[in-house]
């Protein structure tokens, strides 16, 4: 750990609020500032006029220095600006930045790398969040869901959120078809293809392929899946049904394998569920995702990949 990063984790455990949005908005917004105007900084001189906020501060700001970093995920949409207590931080990191400065010991582009970080780990651990939109169809809340494991899957470091989520989400449909206690879950990252298991899931004689990326390592287990009696079922995200079927054609497999879009997969279910009633859809599809938080509970170490139903 150097000198900046040491007192910039010492500064977070004084005051946590710098992890929250509001926080890491002063904190992207004042670094700014440092490595624009140069140092030491004049914490009265990054008032506004009105001496009620951090000059500068906003959602326009915030972003452009996001957008540098690759990500275009809005922090907050006010910026931080209407945060309480954006004064107090900012004072007590402009007081950091000038003590660092002082004893020659800031880097400023280690600093912004610093928080930026921090910004990819808050995006990650918020987690989804679903609110049942009556003007959309089911299948476009569907795909809103994993549109932001996506989004979450870019800022966390390369943990799998969309596979995870999918497959989970095929496992919630299966038992409220079944019947719980039916079928096995598993951690997503014991993955069936480097495995013993004939799929994710197997009902009967079906084997259940849930994957995001379907590779020739998934053909040649649905090979294994024939060989052994068992019809193999593929269940993938609607961009990837083609390549899917690319790579089962190039093994002769094409004709023996179904390869379902996961979006109609679960939207069909609903309605089948909600006996076409467009009123029940929201109640159904609500029981969907609270026994998938069930199972991401029992099978995963990561809270984010929760759910969180919204009014």
């Amino acid at each position: 750990m150097t000198p900046t990063t040491e007192k910039l984790e010492a500064l977070c455990k004084e005051h946590p609020k710098f992890l929250a949005k509001g926080g890491l908005c002063v904190a992207l917004v004042i670094t700014e500032t440092a490595r624009t105007r140069g140092l030491p900084l004049d914490a009265e001189d990054l008032r506004t006029d009105e001496g009620g906020q951090v000059a500068g501060l906003g959602l326009a700001a915030v972003q452009k220095i996001l957008e540098a970093h690759g990500i275009t995920k809005i922090l907050a949409k006010e910026g931080g600006r209407t945060s309480r207590g954006s004064l107090g931080l900012m004072e007590a990191y402009v007081a950091v930045l000038n003590q660092l400065h002082q004893i020659k010991a800031l880097n400023l582009e280690e600093a912004i790398g610093w928080w930026v970080q921090k910004v990819h780990t808050h995006f990650a651990s918020e987690g989804p969040k679903f609110h049942f939109d009556v003007g959309r169809s089911l299948r476009a809340n569907i795909e809103d869901l994993l549109a932001q494991a996506a989004e979450i899957q870019a800022a966390g470091g390369g943990t799998h959120y969309v596979g995870a989520m999918l497959q989970h989400l095929v496992g919630a449909k299966l038992d409220l078809v079944l019947g719980q206690g039916k079928i096995q879950h598993h951690g997503f990252s014991v993955a069936d293809e480097s495995t013993a298991r004939s799929g994710d899931y197997q009902v009967e004689g079906v084997a259940i392929h849930v994957t995001t990326h379907p590779s020739e390592a998934l053909a040649r287990k649905c090979g294994d899946n024939l060989k052994a009696g068992l019809k193999p079922l593929i269940v993938t995200l609607g961009e990837a049904v083609r390549p899917a079927e690319y790579i089962l054609k190039s093994f002769d497999l094409k004709d023996r394998v179904d390869v379902l879009d996961a979006a109609q997969f679960l939207t069909a279910n609903v309605y089948e569920r909600s006996f076409f009633k467009a009123a029940e859809c929201k109640v159904t599809l609500a029981a969907l995702l609270e026994r998938y938080n069930a199972i991401v509970d029992a099978c995963e170490t990561d809270p984010s990949l929760r759910i969180k139903l919204t009014s």
